[in-house]
């Protein structure tokens, strides 16, 4: 059985328990859903937009991505994913320095810009500055630099662990992603 919260008549949330791993039902590994199933279950997740970028022996690499989470405070961790085939993924090893780049609502077309033009494209009408070695994009409403603790290869992504360095926070509502398009949070008041 799942874990699931139901409403108590206290008023309080009932937590059913989820059975140890030895009383759990076998899977039947037949009926796995497949890729296309799965990526319609994850085009239901809403996250922010996120531009993530790096230097390079060719330059700065960059690339849109929509899997950033913050992993920890103490120390301040973030973790972020990337396809294996992604050029800005390459530059990213233990040790180097990337950048994370929170888009505001009003910065689609920056976000279609790192997921569809060249490596070269992707810079050449962007205004960007090095920060501890490290291309920062202007006008984003925040942006981390973070050092690379890990990578580590899960299917098709790569999972990279980075380590808060350095941070900017401004204003701004972010640039939402969900049931891939592009949205806006209707009002900002948290609920």
């Amino acid at each position: 059985m799942p874990h699931v919260i139901t409403g108590a008549r206290t008023g309080g949330p009932e937590v059913d328990r989820m059975p140890k791993v030895d009383q759990m039902p076998e899977v039947d590994r037949t009926s796995v859903p497949g890729a296309e199933l799965c990526l319609d279950f994850y085009a239901s997740l809403a996250s922010g937009i996120a531009v993530v970028t790096a230097p390079s022996d060719d330059g700065p690499v960059g690339t849109t991505v929509s899997t950033v989470t913050s992993l920890s405070a103490d120390p301040p961790l973030l973790l972020v994913c990337l396809s294996h085939s992604s050029r800005t993924l390459a530059a990213m090893t233990p040790g180097s320095s990337f950048a994370v780049h929170l888009l505001d609502e009003e910065q689609e077309s920056r976000a279609r810009l790192f997921s569809t033009a060249t490596p070269a494209e992707r810079f050449a009408t962007e205004s960007y500055e090095e920060v501890l070695g490290v291309p920062v994009l202007a006008d984003t409403f925040a942006w981390s630099i973070c050092v690379t603790e890990e990578v580590r290869a899960y299917g098709d992504h790569c999972l990279v662990v980075g380590r808060v360095a350095a941070l900017h926070m401004a204003e701004g509502r972010p640039l939402i992603w969900h049931d891939r398009g592009f949205h806006t949070l209707t009002d900002g008041t948290a609920r």
